[in-house]
């Protein structure tokens, strides 16, 4: 006899995963924020490390390491807003056209909603009860999420996308800044390559984990990338100080 109370899962069963929209949406800032925080690294740690090849100026360092964390902040910031924007744009003209059909040809609609969940496993009958009941309970969200795999509660606002690429940016930025301009002149470029190649192992493996995927390639490629972007960078400079002097 099964004495378990309706609704929660059996003992010794598997606990209940949240396999939800809301998670999906998480994940995607989540590996977004990681993504901008490690352009935030890379750049800026090439870029600081490029001047640090032409001169051990700390007021230089300083300068080049903030004004490159603000170009590149805002750069991403007003990149991720106009790519939301867009995206939001296209989600609300396509409801709206559905909205559109639905009030002007319903029966078709109703047709076409038959047809999807056939596609997705649905005998034909059973297609059509699900599409009916759907349609009586919300006819615009069951062809938003079914047909066009929008949420019509959940557009993306390009305002937080925008936020959270600029904070992404500039929390990974200061890494690289404050390991070049702190530490004395002796010890500021091992120390920053040292900690930018630190930070870039933990990049790459959360990026890996939150996409499921296996963290030793991504954090290989993420620690070469890095390094080969230092690498020329000082070099470039190095070569620009020499010329110089």
């Amino acid at each position: 006899m099964n004495d378990a109370v309706p609704g929660t899962p059996p003992a010794g069963g598997p606990a209940h995963e949240p396999h939800d929209g809301a998670l999906g949406s998480r994940l995607n800032w989540l590996r977004a924020a990681v993504l901008g925080a490690n352009d935030g690294i890379v750049s800026t740690a090439g870029l600081v490390v490029g001047v640090a090849g032409a001169t051990t100026d700390r007021a230089a360092l300083l300068t080049a390491g903030l004004a490159g964390l603000l170009a590149g902040s805002m750069s991403m910031a007003a990149g991720e807003y106009v790519s939301v924007s867009t995206q939001r744009d296209s989600e609300r003209a396509a409801l709206a056209l559905e909205r559109r059909e639905l009030t002007e040809q319903p029966e078709a609609e109703l047709a076409e909603l038959t047809e999807l969940l056939q596609r997705r496993g649905l005998t034909r009958q059973v297609a059509r009860d699900a599409a009916v009941q759907l349609t009586e309970r919300d006819a615009l969200r069951a062809h938003a999420q079914v047909e066009l795999g929008i949420d019509p509660d959940a557009l993306t606002n390009p305002w937080h996308a925008a936020a959270a690429s600029f904070l992404a940016f500039t929390v990974g930025a200061l890494l690289p800044l404050l390991a070049i301009v702190l530490p004395p002149a002796g010890r500021r470029l091992p120390v920053t390559v040292l900690s930018v190649l630190a930070a870039l192992v933990v990049t790459g493996w959360s990026g890996a984990r939150l996409g499921a995927a296996a963290p030793g390639r991504a954090v290989l490629r993420n620690v070469a990338g890095g390094a080969l972007a230092m690498g020329v960078t000082y070099a470039a400079g190095a070569l620009l100080g020499a010329a110089g002097a």
